[in-house]
């Protein structure tokens, strides 16, 4: 049985089924992953030197791995030193990669994870507790690690970067433990990120989101109408002065649906769960959640070069 856990973050109810279901359509992708294109000299060169690296950090001599792994030692003598490198047979591999202790499918190369089962589980998938607040230390890490590489974000409702003071006071005034001085200079290094050149930023947003928060809907209700007026011409500014560097989509969420995540260029994906972000940092999983925001960016009704004039008409329905 999957194990499956349900986390609420303002109203939205995310299933979380961990691993059990993931897995099966990240394997059967044989596109998820560059090696899997490698043809067989290539492969089996890989394997070689991944062997070479794993027997050499045992401190093992080829006759000691023979002997460990239980394998004649003139194949293990052929794959590590043989003319033309080659690639094991299937009992001979399993073999190799439970002695040595690390994961068959690193030795060939369809993984960049090296340890066991439950290392590169332990490895590849990690669960991270965070306190609310608008701009928090490990996201901000996660953004710093990836300057340069391309981040993909879909965010639980307005983009948090992009409001102004008095909306995060109003959404976050009973979650925040922080002094507004704090929040505010949380809040400003992460704009900083976004205003270096190297940062390439997408950001995709249901456009009922925007219009939820025009009409003062949902969470937002009780939000004055120049304090909403002002939030939408603002992030329209800022979107206008920072493009390309950060561009915003808005898709149709009767069209598409998306649990609010991110993409941390090749680094990793964090699926925001309430007070946790699920994280992924296995190739895989990173081009699968990426493959996602694509989708999202190509059903778009709203494109990026679209989205200030958009939000300026919205902030003109503001009542």
């Amino acid at each position: 049985m999957p194990v499956q856990r349900l986390f609420r973050n303002g109203g939205l109810v995310t299933s979380v089924v961990l691993v059990q279901r993931i897995a099966p359509f990240v394997e059967n992708d044989e596109h998820m992953c560059e090696t899997s294109r490698m043809d067989k000299r290539e492969r089996a060169d890989l394997f070689r030197q991944r062997l070479l690296e794993a027997v050499a950090q045992k401190g093992w001599s080829q006759s000691r791995l023979a002997s460990e792994a239980q394998l004649d030692r003139s194949t293990v003598s052929q794959l590590l030193g043989g003319e033309a490198a080659r690639l094991p047979s299937s009992q001979a591999l399993g073999e190799i990669a439970g002695t040595l202790q690390v994961s068959s499918d690193w030795l060939l190369g369809l993984s960049n994870h090296r340890g066991g089962a439950s290392e590169i589980l332990e490895q590849a998938v990690q669960m991270t507790e965070v306190q609310r607040h608008p701009v928090d230390a490990q996201v901000l890490d996660w953004s710093l690690e990836a300057a340069g590489a391309k981040i993909r974000h879909v965010p639980a409702g307005l983009p948090d970067i992009f409001k102004t003071e008095e909306v995060l006071t109003f959404e976050y005034e009973d979650a925040v433990r922080r002094t507004p001085v704090q929040a505010i200079a949380d809040a400003q290094a992460q704009m900083d990120l976004l205003r270096r050149p190297e940062t390439d930023m997408e950001i995709a947003l249901p456009v009922q989101v925007a219009e939820s928060f025009a009409l003062g809907q949902a969470m937002w209700q009780g939000l004055s109408a120049p304090v909403r007026r002002t939030q939408l011409q603002r992030m329209a500014d800022e979107l206008e002065d920072l493009y390309p560097s950060a561009r915003l989509y808005g898709f149709d969420q009767r069209q598409r649906y998306s649990v609010p995540f991110s993409v941390y260029g090749q680094q990793r994906v964090a699926i925001y769960v309430g007070q946790r972000y699920l994280a992924f940092s296995a190739p895989r999983y990173i081009q699968l959640m990426a493959r996602h925001f694509d989708d999202l960016v190509r059903a778009a009704t709203v494109h990026a070069h679209q989205m200030p004039d958009w939000l300026r008409q919205l902030a003109k329905r503001v009542r």
